[in-house]
């Protein structure tokens, strides 16, 4: 059995990382009680069908939050709550979040790894 961490790199394709948001850095003001290690989900109702990418990102066996910016609720699956409105969207624009979906991989309150654009299934590709 793989630790959920290397599980949820393998799904997203840890090669293919290619996000403007800047590695290292502390996550902005939000709304949760951070953990030692999460995931953060951050999406719009233009990004197509999620299916693929939140079954990956909720089998990783980490905390998942998810943050649906723009002002267009769109769901997440059951069991999460998505922060929504002005503040969500102010948290991608701090991160500098460039394409969406985008998926952070968070230790401490920091970004350690992070992936923008289409969930294909077998990574995180740049967004068309």
């Amino acid at each position: 059995m793989r630790a959920p961490l290397l599980s949820l790199l393998l799904a997203l394709g840890a090669g293919q990382a290619d996000a403007r948001v800047r590695l290292g850095e502390p996550l902005p003001p939000h709304p949760w009680q951070s953990a030692g290690r999460e995931v953060v989900v951050i999406y719009t109702h233009d990004c197509g069908d999620l299916g693929e990418l939140w079954g990956a990102v909720m089998e990783s066996g980490l905390p998942v939050r998810a943050v649906n910016v723009q002002g267009v609720s769109t769901p997440a699956p059951a069991g999460l709550t998505p922060w929504r409105g002005a503040d969500a969207e102010q948290f991608a624009r701090q991160l500098k979040v460039g394409t969406y979906p985008a998926v952070l991989l968070v230790r401490e309150g920091r970004i350690l790894n992070a992936w923008e654009g289409t969930f294909q299934g077998t990574g995180l590709t740049r967004g068309e």
